[in-house]
């Protein structure tokens, strides 16, 4: 894999994309290789990139994303009830809160993110077995799922597991297989909390969006992003909101994920022992707008690697063939709030989603009313 640092005449883009993907070794490969340069193909300043990707962080900014203390939710009537104000406001305000006393364990948090790091950092060979960009598998390892599609590549590589029934452990990787079944099975359940949150929050009973189904399938993604020797170039992943209804998030230290409030970039601070939680289109849709899905990103680091793991709630289907629309929930229409957006075929909206890669552009756009 021979790759272009310098904007000159023989570099074909295309190529070195075909080049980076059919190594199989990811960004990882690269830096294992000892490349201390940003390739074009990443390199989002050679190209005159404007976008908001490239601000800077705000400076000393007054503003942090909420924290949210889940203790007593399941005991004291009252105190859940200020728990549901408090996930009210930050929806409505930040799309964005963290959340401690969930229940989950540290050491089992800490063991999630040590697990990803021990597949991303074995045998490039053994990860090769599971390198493919067909969507329908269970477990698949890429680099960048909008490689061809987006403008610039970002600087991180990504283990993705649908999380199912324990009995297909069989398929999952080996060196992360047993921490993926017991986090998945705990994340899932402070899923289902806080979906019964967010749906009292709405007015409307604690199952209401679990009867939608709206944590039905569970996708959990393993980032990995390596030490940038030149992280002002490039991103680890560009600015985007997600795809789904519910995303929570564990990450490590180190840090770089950066939420888009009032107009400014605001760094998410790691907290010891905390997961991170997030509003997806699709919950917007629902809320027809009452609560918000909003772009953030993440920063290339000269530290590193930064670990990740995304738990994805969404839909059983969303990434099959058949057609499943969801719009503004009934209960919160009405003369004076109505629809924002017609009903929206999940297909169709995945379908657009892949196809724009993450350009910071939302994916909700061609469905409002």
């Amino acid at each position: 894999m021979v790759l272009s640092f310098e904007n000159g005449g023989d570099f074909d883009r295309a190529r070195e994309l075909r080049a980076f993907d059919e190594s199989k070794a990811g960004v990882k490969g690269l830096v294992d290789t000892g490349v201390e340069r940003v390739p074009l193909i990443f390199n989002r300043t050679w190209i005159g990139f404007t976008d908001r990707d490239m601000e800077p962080t705000t400076d000393e900014s007054p503003h942090s994303i909420p924290v949210i203390d889940l203790q007593g939710i399941h005991m004291d009537p009252a105190r859940r009830s200020e728990i549901v104000r408090d996930v009210q406001d930050a929806s409505r305000r930040w799309g964005f809160f963290q959340v401690v006393n969930h229940g989950i364990p540290e050491s089992l948090l800490d063991e999630m993110l040590e697990g990803v790091r021990r597949f991303h950092e074995q045998d490039t060979e053994l990860k090769k077995a599971f390198y493919t960009r067909d969507r329908t598998k269970k477990v698949l390892y890429m680099s960048n799922f909008d490689l061809f599609s987006a403008p610039t590549a970002n600087w991180r590589d990504t283990l993705y597991v649908t999380a199912s029934d324990p009995s297909d452990r069989e398929e999952l990787p080996e060196v992360c297989r047993d921490i993926l079944i017991g986090y998945s099975a705990r994340v899932r359940q402070l899923a289902y909390t806080l979906l019964e949150l967010i749906s009292e929050a709405l007015g409307l009973k604690p199952s209401y969006l679990k009867e939608m189904e709206c944590a039905e399938k569970m996708l959990i993604l393993g980032h990995y992003y390596p030490s940038c020797r030149e992280p002002e170039l490039t991103m680890g992943t560009t600015i985007h909101a997600d795809n789904d209804f519910l995303t929570i998030l564990l990450q490590d230290h180190i840090g770089g994920l950066e939420v888009l409030y009032e107009n400014q970039w605001v760094e998410v601070v790691p907290l010891q022992g905390a997961l991170i939680v997030n509003i997806g289109d699709l919950l917007q849709v629902l809320s027809n707008d009452k609560f918000i899905s909003v772009n953030h990103r993440v920063l290339s680091k000269s530290e590193g690697p930064r670990i990740s793991v995304a738990s994805f709630f969404k839909a059983q289907d969303m990434m099959g063939n058949a057609s499943r629309f969801y719009g503004p929930i009934p209960e919160l229409i009405s003369e004076e709030n109505p629809p924002v957006y017609r009903n929206i075929d999940l297909k169709e909206y995945m379908d657009y989603y892949i196809g724009k890669g993450l350009n910071g552009t939302s994916a909700l756009t061609p469905f409002r009313i």
